[in-house]
């Protein structure tokens, strides 16, 4: 596949190139070939940028995301973090470097301890790391609570005695403890009700101001993507099929999965019938990535 160039202005923070993975299917009957879940897959992120990854259900964007982080240990590619291979890192080396990653889950309910209180979910990455004193680390959690928009006087309650917004905030909180540069968001708000994921887009949105993150946004509602993302890239079973700027790639998608993905966005205007372009994936070549437009990448021959 051909790499696409890096076309951010902001600078290089993170590049992966080329990123396989491969499960092996296991059972009793199940002794074949590996399953590929991500093929080939090579995008750049810049700082204080947001870049976008969609895709149906089981396409691979979540594997990206972990495997970026080495929580699932890639196949073969290449993942380099400001100048550094993570994929050369083991040891004490590779969780100085995951200081700098972190990752927020999508289900604020199973990411957290429910056996653990809130100020020592949040101290815990502190800890690990050894940084600080035990009074100055509880101080960050304060401050970390206060962050994300949470009552520090909270450190002593557990998980279970907040809401899903909320917990998706000690999440945040905890994520970034640390002071990363990047992190993977991974689907942070399908989870919570539609009454609180304006309130936490909000909140991810500001604290990137703030602190100026980069973000790894992996989601399945393209009215938000197109909302916060500069970039998105598509993937479909596994392998990047368009990638572009957010507003060129909504409006002038070129792949069909791509066509057929926007499609399926509900309309707002009263009346308007939503016309679903059909997609036969059965039929789709492993084509390589061109660039058809400026920063505008799709799999055609």
């Amino acid at each position: 596949m051909s790499t696409p160039p890096f076309d951010s202005a902001q600078g290089r923070l993170l590049d992966v190139r080329h990123l396989v993975k491969d499960f092996p299917q296991s059972g009793w009957f199940r002794r074949g070939a590996p399953v590929r879940a991500v093929d080939d897959v090579s995008f750049s992120i810049g700082a204080g940028e947001t870049f976008g990854l969609v895709g149906e259900s089981g396409s691979g964007k979540t594997t990206t995301g972990r495997c970026i982080l080495r929580l699932t240990e890639p196949t073969s590619g290449e993942i380099t973090f400001n100048d550094t291979n993570l994929r050369a890192l083991s040891g004490g080396a590779l969780r100085q470097a995951r200081r700098h990653l972190q990752i927020i889950f999508q289900d604020p309910y199973s990411s957290l301890n429910p056996r653990m209180r809130v100020g020592a979910i949040i101290e815990e990455p502190l800890a690990i790391h050894r940084l600080g004193t035990r009074e100055s680390r509880r101080a960050r959690v304060q401050e970390l609570l206060t962050l994300v928009g949470l009552d520090p006087a909270d450190v002593r309650k557990y998980p279970r005695e907040f809401s899903g917004g909320q917990r998706q905030r000690i999440g945040i909180a905890r994520a970034l403890a640390l002071e990363p540069s990047l992190i993977v968001c991974d689907e942070p708000v399908s989870a919570l009700d539609v009454s609180v994921q304006a309130q936490v887009v909000n909140l991810l949105l500001d604290l990137q101001q703030r602190l100026g993150l980069a973000y790894l946004f992996i989601a399945h509602d393209l009215r938000l993507v197109r909302q916060i993302c500069d970039r998105v890239a598509v993937m479909y079973r596994g392998r990047l099929v368009e990638m572009a700027p957010a507003e060129r790639l909504f409006g002038s998608p070129q792949h069909a999965y791509t066509k057929a993905l926007l499609s399926a966005i509900p309309r707002l205007a009263p009346g308007q019938k939503l016309e679903r372009i059909p997609f036969d994936g059965d039929r789709l070549e492993r084509l390589p990535l061109r660039e058809v437009g400026p920063g505008h990448w799709v799999a055609v021959s």
